[in-house]
């Protein structure tokens, strides 16, 4: 399966639950107060709050985060109905919402990438994945210490390692990505098949959710995202990663504004600024 089928299938399984929850498009907030939806981690959620405390916006806007299918889904099926002043989401899913219902307006500001992107986008974040490991079960287990993604599908590693659904969170596609990249779509699949054997309940729909695993003890290993591993080891836990033989793949997350005609918020695209 290739990664044109895999976006396809995630992206109608997210919209048929998005038809489901389709709102109105009135604020929930019933004010004047910029709706943010978001499908950002903690720490990221955390800087995007300081920049706009920080430049006179604090208690002028409300952050509702979502999962990265669930946000997708929504975004596919309410287009500018949708409740949000301003979305911060996986770039890709941004583009297809655009491309299906050319939702967005053209930022008024200057982005200064260093590559194009759409004029409606501004990246705002970069993830990149990396294997996880929580080195105290790592010494308990005996386990090796893997060296590529590829090793994840050994059957020594099974029922301890934990990765994250394809249809559910845009951390998969960082190991889709290089998956697919080293070992072409067969080869992939192959690989993937293994890593999810040696997974049993432990595929996970957020992004941070092997490394809260990693962090608990319940798994040796996981993949998420570097930087969350980085962290945890700098303040002292028991983590560590290691950046696999087949590369650290990122995947930008933007920011875009909803073009709601009249109704757009104007505080919208200078906090997008």
């Amino acid at each position: 399966m290739n990664m044109k089928k895999f976006l396809a299938l995630a992206l109608s399984g997210a919209m048929c639950l998005a038809v489901l929850t389709a709102c109105s498009g009135t604020s929930a907030s019933g004010s004047d107060q910029v709706v943010i939806y978001s499908n950002a981690d903690e720490e990221a959620i955390t800087a995007m709050e300081n920049a706009l405390d920080n430049n006179g916006y604090k208690g002028k806007y409300i952050f509702q985060t979502y999962g990265t299918s669930e946000l997708g889904g929504k975004l596919m099926a309410e287009g500018t109905n949708l409740e949000a002043d301003l979305v911060t989401m996986s770039t890709f899913y941004l583009q297809s919402a655009q491309e299906q219902n050319n939702m967005f307006l053209p930022l008024d500001f200057e982005v200064n990438t260093l590559e194009e992107v759409p004029d409606y986008t501004a990246p705002i974040t970069s993830q990149e994945g990396a294997i996880i490991l929580n080195t105290e079960l790592m010494a308990s287990e005996g386990l090796p210490t893997p060296t590529s993604l590829k090793d994840l599908a050994d059957p020594i590693y099974a029922g301890q390692v934990a990765v994250t659904d394809i249809q559910s969170s845009s951390t998969a596609w960082l190991l889709i990505q290089a998956l697919v990249d080293a070992y072409g779509d067969d080869g992939a699949q192959e690989v993937l098949s293994g890593i999810y054997g040696n997974c049993g309940a432990h595929i996970e729909t957020s992004g941070s959710g092997p490394l809260k695993l990693c962090r608990a003890g319940e798994v040796a290993i996981g993949f998420g995202l570097r930087h969350q591993a980085v962290a945890d080891k700098a303040e002292g836990l028991p983590i560590d990663y290691v950046d696999p033989a087949e590369g650290n793949f990122s995947l930008t997350e933007s920011v875009a504004v909803l073009d709601k005609g009249e109704s757009t918020n104007p505080l919208a695209m200078e906090m997008a600024q």
